[in-house]
């Protein structure tokens, strides 16, 4: 029974196809692994068990009818707790929200219920998903941090409690939960998926975006979620792909390895096995080369900083500094800053912003991808969600990224390999991480796994 809450959508999907599972099956193989290991792990604000299996008996249902919605049909899906899910809290780990239900889906969540997906609950974010550590444990190591702030979204993941879940990034808060947890993770192109009912951090910057266990999979998941919402004033309408028809590479791809600063901030461990993951990439016929950041990527941690930071007092400004005691060090740091911040500073960031988004796209023609490290370090201990260094620059950029496991360093935790390209192409960028995922074939999981299940 547990190896179906490991399953693939694609494997998932065909033995229901085939009547030899149901989402059902599907919904209390999920359930077993939260009642197994949740009361170590702390991934969930809430688990809808009943509601779960409602909505499975009726999409198997329509299943026996032959009204399949699509390859999410009879899926469970893990969503953040900043998303809005009708008829339950979103609390944003944070008692300022304190008895704040949601009387509508958020649109990622309507979108995946009308493609068939069962919404199994809500998952632990850091506060308001900024820095402040969450309660959820590294599922590889529990005395290590999953990362931030789609906490619980990963680590849920990552001992099979939900076949997919929904993140969001603002700076590294789906890239660097995957990448500590040991799944994959994808942050698509500002404003492809709708901020709608969406509790926002900065609204500059905010992605919402999938996690999986295969890069194939998040292609599924973006198909579903991705689109222009007019109630949105930050989506785009932009033209959306059925993007897992289109993961197939006809040629070797051309990829671009960041050097300077991104080989100098990773540790030894990370350097190591990112190192070994482009070498099996490269024997396997891909095409690599090597180059700096662009000029402007010398002051864009400073610059995507001061951006969040002011974005977010615009939506905290009713209760912050006035309620400041409710706020973690963390998020009250940084709204202090934003209240220090000069106009001009906030100005010439966002200037900023443009210009390294224009210097990026350049430096990436020639090349489907940018390569480098998805962290710093394996996952650190739980005082830290872990550095977003290597994270935030693409966030700031808008621009879409992909990551997956690519090994263990020497404490036995993931290392993880990024892939980023231009603005609007996440079908050939999907389609270039789901060849290098296979090439490089990881397919550890977590120690916890392999525990023997208590009797009765």
């Amino acid at each position: 029974m547990a190896e179906l809450a490991f399953l693939s959508l694609r494997q998932a999907g065909a033995l229901m196809a085939r009547g030899e599972t149901s989402s059902l099956d599907l919904v209390d193989a999920c359930l077993k692994q939260i009642d197994r290991f949740e009361g170590r792990l702390k991934a969930w604000v809430v688990v809808d068990a009943d509601g779960a299996r409602a909505q499975a008996r009726r999409l198997d249902e329509e299943r026996t009818r032959g009204a399949v919605r699509g390859p999410l049909h009879g899926i469970p899906i893990a969503i953040k707790d900043i998303i809005d899910v009708a008829g339950f809290a979103t609390l944003g780990g944070s008692p300022l929200r304190a008895g704040h239900i949601a009387r509508r889906d958020a649109a990622v969540v309507s979108r995946l219920r009308q493609a068939g997906a069962v919404i199994l609950g809500k998952t632990v974010t850091t506060q308001f998903a900024s820095f402040d550590p969450p309660p959820t444990h590294n599922p590889w190591d529990l005395g290590r941090t999953p990362g931030g702030s789609s906490s619980g979204s990963a680590a849920a993941l990552a001992l099979g409690m939900c076949l997919a879940s929904i993140g969001s990034q603002t700076g590294g808060s789906i890239t660097r939960p995957a990448a500590y947890c040991g799944v994959a993770g994808l942050k698509p192109t500002y404003g492809r998926v709708s901020l709608d009912g969406i509790l926002p951090l900065a609204f500059h910057m905010d992605h919402p975006g999938p996690f999986s266990h295969e890069v194939g999979d998040l292609a599924t998941l973006l198909t579903v979620i991705a689109g222009y919402e007019p109630s949105d004033p930050f989506s785009v309408d932009a033209p959306v792909e059925t993007y897992e028809s289109a993961l197939s590479v006809s040629e070797p791809p051309r990829l671009r390895v960041l050097t300077g600063f991104f080989q100098e901030a990773a540790s030894p461990d990370v350097r190591k096995s990112i190192d070994a993951a482009v070498q099996r990439l490269r024997d396997a016929g891909a095409i690599i080369d090597e180059a700096p950041p662009p000029p402007s990527f010398a002051t864009v941690i400073a610059s995507h900083r001061t951006v969040m930071a002011v974005d977010a007092l615009m939506h905290h400004r009713e209760n912050f500094p006035a309620r400041r005691d409710q706020y973690g060090p963390q998020i009250g740091s940084l709204l202090d800053e934003a209240i220090a911040t000069d106009v001009r500073a906030y100005s010439a960031a966002l200037m900023h912003r443009q210009q390294f988004t224009r210097e990026l796209e350049a430096m990436m023609e020639g090349c489907d991808a940018l390569v480098c490290p998805a962290a710093t370090t394996t996952a650190p201990t739980p005082e830290t969600t872990g550095d977003p260094r290597f994270n935030a620059p693409w966030s700031f950029a808008g621009v879409p990224t992909v990551c997956f496991p690519c090994g263990l360093g020497g404490d036995g935790l993931p290392t993880s390999l990024q892939l980023i390209s231009r603005r609007w192409t996440e079908g050939r960028l999907l389609a270039v991480s789901a060849w290098s995922q296979q090439k490089i074939g990881f397919s550890a999981r977590p120690k916890l796994l392999a525990e023997p299940v208590a009797a009765g």
